[in-house]
């Protein structure tokens, strides 16, 4: 007797298990598109976490020792990657991705290997020029002014009668678009008034005795610094 026959006639025996055969999870199956997005995400996830922890910059640092009035090219540089903990501090240097102008010249000495600071080099042709510092109220100079940047300087007279007004007759700044050779932050100021900013600037030797002279000439002389773009 055959056991199907054997289950027909007891009715209490329990039927063999149906065979399930398996089958691969079709696109319209929710679990997959799970998968994937679980894949992109840590795919995602793990680029942007490998990209953060290289926070260096590109810096030029020079070849070989230089000397004040060594003329500067890209021959003399080469690219290194430094991390700084105050971003800051980056623009004191030259990134390697700022085109450098074909005149630069250094003021003072920089040693092999060391990055490039803008206060140390100026144009070639900047080489008559004085350097001049002034004490400016920290409201009357622009935070984002450092080495490098390019200035007017307008004289004020506070001991006028129509205080605040410009002490030159013509109202145009008694400096015109000179650079900043350095620009320490007031508690670094050296020698600076309590509360005034140093900045040193780069001045054409034949308007320094001028400059000077018009300060003399006021009676309270307040020093307003513009950056321009």
């Amino acid at each position: 007797m055959s056991p199907v026959s054997r289950n027909l006639g007891n009715p209490g025996a329990q039927a063999p298990p149906v065979a399930v055969r398996a089958t691969t999870p079709g696109w319209r199956d929710p679990r997959l598109w799970i998968g994937i997005a679980i894949v992109a995400v840590s795919v995602v996830a793990g680029a942007r976490l490998l990209a953060s922890a290289d926070d260096t910059v590109a810096v030029w640092v020079t070849v070989d020792d230089m000397g004040a009035g060594d003329l500067v090219s890209e021959a003399d540089l080469e690219v290194r990657r430094v991390r700084f903990a105050d971003d800051a501090d980056l623009g004191h240097y030259f990134r390697a991705e700022d085109e450098l102008p074909a005149d630069l010249q250094l003021s003072r000495g920089v040693g092999a290997g060391e990055l490039l600071p803008r206060a140390a080099v100026g144009a070639a042709a900047d080489a008559d020029r004085l350097q001049v510092s002034i004490e400016v109220p920290p409201g009357r100079v622009p935070p984002s002014v450092d080495s490098g940047a390019v200035v007017d300087v307008f004289v004020l007279d506070n001991g006028a009668e129509e205080p605040g007004r410009l002490a030159r007759d013509d109202s145009g700044p008694a400096l015109a678009e000179v650079t900043v050779v350095d620009a320490p932050e007031p508690d670094a100021s050296f020698g600076a008034t309590a509360g005034l900013r140093q900045i040193v600037l780069a001045v054409p030797e034949q308007e320094v005795a001028d400059f000077h002279a018009l300060l003399d000439s006021v009676q309270d002389p307040v020093i307003s610094v513009v950056r321009r773009p």
